[in-house]
């Protein structure tokens, strides 16, 4: 992105760039408990395991901007387009580290947006009404880098705004209540019956429609879900730090957004850009992890791996993906910029091993968020392929809109950085209930009762944090 001149800082909606490094790092449990008593709270977590391609973690809070776009607004992407732009970056000092974010929106944007994007279908009942795009910008943040092992107060500075050294003060301030602090998860939530929006027939029988689908040669792979809903008494905020410390994800994120609660443990990179540079990294393929160390649960543990690394079925549904997801980056990549680093690797996570790709290509010169948003979203991992049709198919089966299920939640900095994850493994919270979505693709070999298992598996964690049963 070009930078506006140094002076230009004194232009409407023109911000300067500051920030503050500190050796160490913080509590993040600490840190996380301070910046959720703040208003509409954004936390979004890095990966400490493997800090080189996810190294940094951030809290912000008290955005000074917001935008909230609905479901089926033709306009959507204008509207966001118009909002992006108006605000610039003046600078950016040298210095800081190449692709942390450093001040600007972040949010999420719901799967229910792809309906402003292609024409599709209604879905049959949107009962948590959520928008497709909701978007604050956040003027100041303190950044961990997992890397350096530094921190980094971050602030922007605007021409009719607070000073920029009271906001750097302020974080150093939020810094001082966090190390004061001793954390503890409040009382686990009681356990309460979970309910699906699905029966296990009405879930077998939509995998046979599509199945149907697939031999009719209408798609090749459908991704069928299912929502959770659960009783929740407890604070969002315990759910995300148990999370942190049971379930641990490289793309987690804890956003309030009145009256919503998202609470996400994310294993999947939808989107990554640094300096022009576009990534996603598609999941197809899972199995149960096991770290008990009793022999049984080892072998079970061996099985699943081996099972995943071999399986033909995933392999072709991975490698079906990674060619829609290259098909979509070619509509905003330069030519012959486009390849995939990783075409297969077995990553593994704290209760889960997944299959992972890497696909990678240079933007074209210009190309706007809006317009990378409108090649791309949603991913191709979530819809199934022809993404169209697979969307149109999800619309008449799935009963209850998808709202942020296998939308994004990340930022897009004001430098031109963006991240962006894919919202699965995501409890939304509304009214002391829980909504918890999990599904999979479905391919013409596909087995309907281990497809609803393997949901079952997908859901565990989180429904064990909000005290399911």
């Amino acid at each position: 992105m070009a930078l506006a001149p140094r002076a230009a800082i004194h232009a409407a909606k023109t911000c300067g760039l500051h920030a503050r490094v500190l050796p160490g790092r913080p509590d993040p449990e600490a840190l996380s408990e301070v910046f959720a008593s703040l208003p509409c709270a954004c936390i979004l977590g890095g990966n400490p395991t493997r800090p080189r391609h996810d190294r940094f973690s951030y809290w912000a809070a008290d955005p000074i901007d917001r935008i909230e776009i609905r479901p089926d607004d033709l306009q959507a992407l204008d509207r966001l387009d118009k909002a992006l732009n108006g605000y610039l970056l003046a600078y950016r000092p040298a210095g800081l580290p190449k692709g942390m974010f450093c001040g600007g929106w972040m949010g999420f944007m719901a799967y229910d947006l792809a309906r402003s994007i292609e024409q599709l279908r209604r879905p049959m009942h949107d009962d948590l009404g959520m928008p497709a795009i909701a978007l604050g910008l956040y003027d100041r943040l303190v950044a961990y880098d997992h890397l350096t092992d530094r921190t980094w107060l971050v602030a922007l500075e605007l021409a009719d705004g607070e000073p920029v050294g009271k906001k750097i003060d302020g974080l150093y301030g939020l810094l001082q209540r966090a190390s004061s602090l001793r954390p503890g998860l409040h009382a686990h939530p009681e356990g309460s019956q979970v309910r699906s929006n699905m029966s296990r027939s009405y879930y077998l029988d939509a995998v046979a429609q599509i199945k149907r689908h697939i031999l009719d040669g209408d798609v090749y792979q459908v991704n069928l879900s299912q929502r959770f809903m659960v009783g929740f008494k407890g604070r969002p905020i315990d759910l995300f730090i148990w999370q942190g410390r049971f379930n641990p994800s490289p793309y987690a994120a804890y956003l309030d957004w009145p009256p919503y609660r998202i609470v996400c443990a994310s294993p999947e990179l939808f989107l990554r850009i640094v300096d022009d540079i576009i990534e996603t990294r598609p999941i197809k393929g899972t199995r149960p992890r096991f770290t008990d160390t009793q022999q049984a649960a080892q072998q079970e543990d061996q099985e699943g791996f081996v099972e995943l690394i071999t399986s033909q079925k995933e392999r072709a549904e991975l490698a079906m993906i990674v060619d829609l997801q290259r098909n979509d980056l070619a509509r905003i990549c330069i030519p012959g910029t486009r390849y995939v680093p990783v075409e297969r690797m077995i990553q593994a996570y704290a209760t889960l091993y997944h299959a992972v790709a890497v696909i990678r290509g240079r933007l074209a010169p210009g190309t706007r968020f809006a317009e990378i948003l409108r090649a791309t979203f949603p991913g191709g991992s979530v819809t199934g392929a022809p993404k169209i049709m697979a969307m149109q198919i999800i619309a008449g089966l799935e009963p209850t809109a998808r709202g942020l299920y296998t939308g994004a939640i990340g930022y897009v900095g004001l430098d031109g950085t963006a991240s962006l994850n894919m919202a699965i493994r995501t409890a939304i919270i509304l009214d002391r209930m829980a909504f918890v979505q999990v599904g999979g693709g479905i391919v013409a070999d596909s087995d309907p009762q281990a497809e609803y298992e393997e949901t079952l598996t997908k859901a565990k964690a989180l429904l064990t944090g909000l005290g399911g049963i």
